[in-house]
């Protein structure tokens, strides 16, 4: 077993020894003179991204203000439970009170997450939030109910674009050949497949070292990511295709949210909410910064124009045949009024 697995399997049985009827303290209480309720949250980014920021400030301060310290949240960042399969793992089966996955691991769940996957899919960020905030978000919080996961909300991973060491990407023709890491999701392989890349799933805490030991050509991840995971000091090229609008999965297990009083679940759904709507701003204004840094640090940078996109979507079309009968077209019709 690797040293990284011993440490994660470390945190988990440290967790699991504290806390009882996952996530209850024993013999801890607040200031109300209650049971202390502890929630652990797992995610891979790092601490200085906006993920980690808001849960900090907008979910995990408010959650422990208004609990009155009845309710006491701690976040392990930088993938320390392991990456976002492992957490999301954990928290279905109840040993990991809540997680941050992309939506692209909850696949495994729910095959209709998939659909998030599809590149082009919103015309803008803004659009994609009214879809999550509504019905489609609603659709995807029924499916996860059914296997024990509870959803809080939808934040923003950011838009995500592509870097590689060989040259800039401005055509489907561009990626042919290349070797892209991928997430372990049938869409994203689909996706470079179509257009000529050799898709090469991957974990993302194996990713740095795949860019440096060129296991892989390239990969693709928002700006802000790219940044936080100095991908820059591996990856020449970092071309803007903004082809898909990412997203994580706030999720809690079931039965360990059933579990709290119904003021704590209006507590924690209501840190939830401020968390979200706070992280989606602050990752639209880390995106502009944090392009502009790649740059100074040396990446050389190009962004697709409206009919370089179009081009994309248009080579992409029998891929989106192929999901249009996989999913229905009853939930692409949904989506056509966020277009």
């Amino acid at each position: 077993m690797s040293l990284k697995k011993i440490g994660i399997v470390g945190f988990a049985v440290i967790i699991m020894l504290t806390t009882t009827g996952c996530g209850r303290n024993l013999g801890s209480k607040g200031s109300n003179g209650k049971d202390v309720v502890t929630i652990n949250i797992g995610h891979v980014e790092a601490e200085d991204r906006s993920t980690h920021r808001a849960l900090v400030e907008h979910f995990k301060k408010p959650v422990e203000e208004k609990s009155k310290g009845s309710i006491s949240v701690q976040i392990y960042a930088n993938s320390v439970l392991g990456g976002d399969s492992e957490l999301t793992e954990s928290v279905a089966m109840g040993t990991l009170e809540a997680a941050l996955p992309s939506t692209s691991v909850l696949v495994s769940y729910s095959d209709d997450f998939g659909i998030m996957d599809m590149p082009y899919l919103f015309n803008s960020p803004e659009k994609a939030f009214e879809a999550m905030d509504g019905d489609l978000g609603d659709y995807f919080n029924e499916k996860l109910e059914k296997v024990g996961i509870h959803g809080l909300g939808y934040s923003y991973n950011g838009l995500r674009s592509m870097t590689n060491s060989s040259h800039p990407i401005e055509t489907p023709e561009d990626l042919k050949g290349l070797k892209m890491r991928v997430m372990e999701n049938e869409v994203f392989i689909d996706f470079f497949e179509t257009l000529g890349a050799s898709a090469t799933p991957m974990s993302f805490n194996e990713l740095f070292t795949g860019l440096q030991q060129h296991t892989v050509d390239g990969q693709e991840n928002p700006p802000s990511l790219i940044y936080a995971s100095k991908f820059q000091e591996v990856q020449k090229y970092l071309s803007l295709t903004e082809h898909v609008n990412n997203f994580l999965g706030f999720i809690m297990n079931k039965d360990f949210y059933d579990s709290l009083t119904k003021e704590q679940q209006e507590i924690v759904q209501d840190a939830a909410q401020e968390f979200v709507d706070y992280q989606r701003k602050m990752e639209l204004e880390d995106t502009e910064e944090y392009v502009k840094k790649l740059e100074e640090e040396g990446m050389q940078v190009n962004k697709l124009t409206d009919e370089q996109k179009i081009k994309f979507r248009q080579e992409l079309e029998p891929m989106y045949e192929k999901y249009e009968e996989k999913f229905g077209e009853e939930i692409f019709e949904t989506l056509e009024k966020y277009q």
